[in-house]
């Protein structure tokens, strides 16, 4: 059977450290380092979610990109899809340690390269570098924690990503705000990389001792090429796809159709069977990440802009306003860890989704002057509450339907899925609101001045679709759970056509990981306007993502 195929969890699973060897729970002495190490790679995702979202607007500005300023994201997600399929299948190799250091190391190459851009064009070359270095690490946090974890500490381990979004995003948008207003924006992007001391110190050799090589036991996993080409073609498509979305024209056609020529296959061959059927089991799961990463990311990259544009807020109050979030995604993603939780897990995500939409829908209400603009604070604290409920969850089911050998492959899928709705989702929204005039909205003023723009129905545009994405969200979330029916259709038509990649890939039992970017509260490492995905990952990349 493929390792995305649609499956019933297997009976047989690796034995597990005996609760006696890890006493004190993800903090016990068995896991301690391991457990410090990756939150605080995580840690830095957020930080840089929450800070680059927050200078973003007045690096658009004065690079005069605001007409690129969605390609500022959606090129950062671009480059993980690529990323996060050479991860998975480095990490199913090797084992996750080579392919996490490579990933810190481009990350902070790419904030490096976009710190010192002359130009918007550089600047988003400096965020592509981050993306497929960001690809590299979610993927490979992934698998660390399918391997490290024993069953019952994953949810534990994964509400820890998400709550080590909390401080970040509050001390991020004010830090990263105050650093624009004073010292100038690039300033938040080279001042970030000496953050990578840490995860690498701390992280990197305890992940050696714990997580490292290929997994113990049976045949070596055979270096999937197809999935190298796809990935390929999927990332290719995707930028294309984005440069048609942000050149107007009828020439934009040509690359627009030879995008959706490379992503719509690619992205079938990558993804389980059925996931744009929104087939139950594995498939919903996979879909239902993508929808709820793409549709909140690519909304909550236009929030701050709007805020500082439309309603005349510093760069730090529009990120300081999305504070809140923090706290309430790592609540939602608290909620969910719970034991007693389980059997309800589908109406929590049922549930959360609705809580996106709501938020998602309210967004643009403060474009009315006589709106307060604490209201989208409150409303977005709603709807980060409901992604922490989802994210976490999407993780958890992830666990439950992966073999151990399929972790890197079902995890860069998951990954795939979320920041390919990012790509798609933003590259749709940065259409609609150039199409409208959103390319000009900062061009009568300066950024970190007050005052007005005409174009309030350009983010009108951006917010209410992103809403009804979300809606359908809520009824994908209703097919999660596998029926006998549904498993009998998809494992037979996966056994009728091994590869011979699947035959190199034995399929034991349960697990795979958690989300540093549904922590990823995504964006973001990208982060989203401010997250803002891994593992839990707010923002753009984030949340999700998140990183940005």
């Amino acid at each position: 059977m493929s390792a995305l195929e649609p499956r019933v969890p297997e009976t047989a699973a690796p034995v597990p450290p005996e609760p006696s060897e890890s006493p004190g729970g993800i903090l016990g002495a068995a896991y301690r380092t391991l457990s410090i190490g990756i939150i605080s790679v995580v840690f830095l995702i957020a930080f840089e979610a929450t800070a680059v979202g927050t200078a973003m607007p007045v690096a658009a500005r004065e690079l005069n990109g605001i007409g690129l300023y969605a390609f500022a994201f959606s090129s950062y997600f671009t480059t993980s899809l690529f990323g996060m399929v050479l991860s998975g299948q480095w990490a199913d190799r090797q084992g996750p340690l080579r392919p996490l250091a490579l990933g810190i190391g481009a990350f902070a190459g790419g904030l490096v390269l976009s710190g010192t851009a002359a130009g918007m064009w550089v600047f988003l070359l400096g965020r592509a570098v981050q993306g497929f270095g960001g690809g590299l690490v979610i993927v490979a946090l992934y698998v660390v924690v399918s391997r490290a974890y024993d069953e019952r500490l994953r949810p534990a381990i994964m509400a820890a990503f998400a709550a080590s979004w909390v401080v970040p995003s509050i001390v991020g948008p004010l830090a990263a705000g105050t650093v624009t207003e004073h010292l100038g924006w690039r300033w938040v992007f080279l001042a970030i990389p000496a953050l990578v001391v840490v995860p690498l110190v701390v992280a990197i050799p305890a992940i050696r001792r714990t997580a490292s090589g290929p997994v113990a036991g049976g045949e070596p996993v055979a270096f999937d090429r197809r999935r190298i080409r796809l990935a390929l073609g999927i990332s290719a498509g995707a930028g294309l796809l984005q440069y048609a979305a942000q050149d107007l024209r009828w020439l934009s056609v040509v690359p627009a159709v030879a995008g959706a020529a490379l992503l719509v296959p690619a992205a079938r061959g990558l993804l389980p069977r059925g996931t744009y059927l929104a087939r139950r089991g594995l498939p919903s799961v996979v879909l239902l990440r993508g929808v709820a990463a793409g549709s909140f990311i690519a909304a909550e990259s236009f929030v701050p802009l709007m805020l500082v544009t439309q309603r005349g807020l510093s760069p730090t109050l529009a990120g300081f306003s999305l504070a809140l979030g923090g706290l309430t995604w790592a609540g939602g993603s608290w909620v969910q860890s719970k034991g007693r939780m389980a059997p309800y897990r589908e109406r929590l995500m049922v549930g959360g989704m609705v809580l996106v939409t709501f938020a998602i829908a309210a967004a643009p209400t403060v474009l009315l002057t006589w709106v307060p603009v604490w209201t989208l604070a409150l409303a977005w604290a709603v709807g980060c509450l409901g992604m922490g409920l989802v994210i976490g969850s999407t993780s958890v089911l992830l666990l439950e339907l992966s073999a151990p050998r399929e972790a890197g492959a079902n995890s860069a899928a998951l990954q795939i899925s979320d920041a390919l709705a990012n790509v798609v989702l933003l590259a749709a929204g940065g259409a609609a609101f150039a199409a409208l005039g959103g390319g000009t909205v900062g061009a009568a003023h300066a950024v970190t001045s007050g005052g007005a723009s005409s174009h309030p129905g350009a983010f009108v545009v951006v917010f209410l679709p992103m809403a009804c994405v979300a809606l359908v969200g809520a009824w994908v979330a209703t097919r999660l759970h596998a029926t006998p029916a549904d498993a009998a259709r998809s494992t037979p038509a996966a056994a009728a056509r091994p590869t011979p990649a699947d035959a190199a890939r034995p399929t034991p039992a349960a697990a795979a990981r958690s989300t540093p970017a549904a922590a990823a509260r995504p964006a973001p490492p990208a982060a989203a306007a401010r997250p803002a995905p891994p593992a839990d990952v707010p923002g753009p990349e984030r949340r999700g993502s998140q990183g940005s």
